[in-house]
This record gives structure tokens, sequence and C-alpha cells, in this order.
């Protein structure tokens, strides 16, 4: 079983986007989400651990924790005032990806996206100088896009490990057969206007992270807006692909990630100005406020 140790490497390995925007956090901030991400990382790896169902391992290292004072994360979250059970809703998301994932609503797609990426978001606030409750929901808000994003960028990648993030009514009679086939191009028409439309949900909950940002001190909020407009460039991205369906993970490569931050400075210095309000489009979620 794989056992919870700080792995300062964990970012530059695995979250290449997030890493690009690291730089741009002053030094002990930037060690605190890199140490938070490794703690993310670690639930990953044991949720994927092997290919049988993870959900009591996941259960039982999360009850370890909340039990031991001394536990490494415990204490990770407590010196931070990271309240343990946001940790604990992004499990509950790990935990559903253990079983047949088939989303049934657009309600189900958002819960599932807190789940794993809204709930970083609020365990980053803190990490970044961020105290005002009033922000929790633009946090959340941006990792829900993030993680729509995620899931525009991997429909065939997740549908060959027999997982369908796109709720089924959306699908409609579309199969899991069909989106792991080799003629694809029967498909096309319809599974492009669902990719559109997710990338336009991703819209206004980007929208809604962006009129966050306010809350953020300046000197962190540089590398949370450079990371959340590179994620929010993977979306583009499919969007001037004619949002084409394919078996090939759209990415930005270097060069894109300098482009896209280059590109954004000057957005940025008007930040206040181009996003003022919050759009209210889901219910709120149990634990985001605490």
């Amino acid at each position: 079983m794989t056992v919870y140790s700080y792995d300062p490497q964990s970012l530059e390995n695995h979250g290449k986007s997030f890493y690009w925007a690291s730089f741009f956090l002053p030094n002990k901030n930037k060690d605190a989400a890199t140490k938070l991400y490794s703690i993310c990382r670690y639930f990953d790896d044991l949720a994927d651990e092997t290919s049988t169902d993870q959900s009591e391992k996941l259960k039982e290292e999360f009850e370890q924790i909340c039990n031991t004072a001394e536990h490494p994360i415990n204490k990770f979250l407590k010196n931070n005032e990271i309240s343990i059970q946001v940790l604990g809703d992004l499990i509950k998301g790990l935990i559903k990806d253990q079983q047949l994932v088939r989303m049934q609503t657009e309600r189900d797609l958002i819960e599932y996206s807190y789940q794993v990426a809204g709930t970083v978001g609020l365990m980053m606030q803190p990490l970044i100088l961020v105290h005002n409750k009033e922000a929790n929901k633009h946090a959340v808000d941006l990792g829900i896009a993030m993680q729509l994003t995620n899931i525009a960028r991997d429909i065939y990648e997740d549908a060959t490990m027999n997982r369908v993030y796109l709720p089924k009514e959306w699908l409609g009679d579309i199969s899991i057969e069909q989106l792991t086939s080799n003629s694809i191009q029967e498909i096309q028409p319809k599974i492009s206007k669902i990719i559109k439309k997710l990338i336009d949900l991703s819209e206004v909950y980007y929208q809604n992270g962006f009129s966050g940002m306010k809350y953020i001190p300046i000197k962190t909020r540089l590398a949370i807006f450079f990371a959340a407009k590179i994620y929010r460039g993977i979306g583009m991205k499919i969007k001037s692909n004619q949002y084409q369906y394919s078996n090939k993970r759209v990415y930005l490569n270097k060069f894109n990630k300098l482009w896209v931050t280059i590109k954004s400075i000057p957005e940025f210095l008007f930040l206040k100005i181009i996003y003022q309000s919050y759009k209210p489009i889901r219910e709120s979620f149990q634990n985001e406020n605490l």
C-alpha cells in the first residue's frame, strides 16, 4: 500500500500547468502549494494503486488522518487552517471514480467537479493568503472550471477506462462503445455539440473564478491568474479545433503557455474592471464556507 511522504517533485512531474504558474508565487507560498499538490497526488495515486476498487483504502486512510494528530497531512491542514472536511469531500470524489462512472445530470457533473477540483481551490485559499469567506465561491467555481476543461480534454481517454463524465442527459443515445470506436466520425456532429456545451459551461465558471481574483493579494494573484488562463487555454484550443472529438489529447506546449502568459498580462492589469460580478449558477456545497 502507498504510504504518504512529501514529494517535492510532484508538482513539477505531474502538474505541468500549475508548475509553470508556480514560478510567479513567492517561495513560501510556492512551497505550501507544492505540499498541498503532493497530498492531492498521494490520494490520486492511492485511488489508482490497483485496478480493483480502492474505496475502503481511501476511507481508511482518511479516517487514520482524522484520528492521528501527528499525521503529516493532519498537521499540514491544521497549521494552514484548512478544514479536513474539505479534504474529505475530495476523497468522496475519488471514491466515485472507483465505481462505474456514469454521470446522469449536469448537477452530478458539477458536484463531482467540486469534489475533485473545487475542493483544491478551497484548500489553496489560506496558502495564497486569502481569508475572506466571500472568496470561497469564486475559488470553488475556478476549480470546477478547470475540471470541466480536464473532462473536455480527456473524453476519449476516460472512455477507454470505462469512465464517462459527460452527463447522460447530454449524451442521449451515444454509448461508451461509440466513444471508444475507431469510427468516431459517426458520432462527430453530436459529440462536437456536447463538447461545445461543456466548454461554454466552463466559461461561465471561469468568469466567476476571475471575478474573485480581487480577494487574492497582489503578490500571489498573478500565479493563480496565469494557472487559470493556461488551463482555460486548453479549452480555447479545443474551441479552435471546432470542438472535434478525437483520440488525441489536446495540450499546450511551452511556447503556447508562454504566449498565453504574455497575452494575459494586459487583462491581469484590468481584472477588477473586466470581471466585476459573480453569477449564481449552482447550489452551495455543504463544506464550502467552513
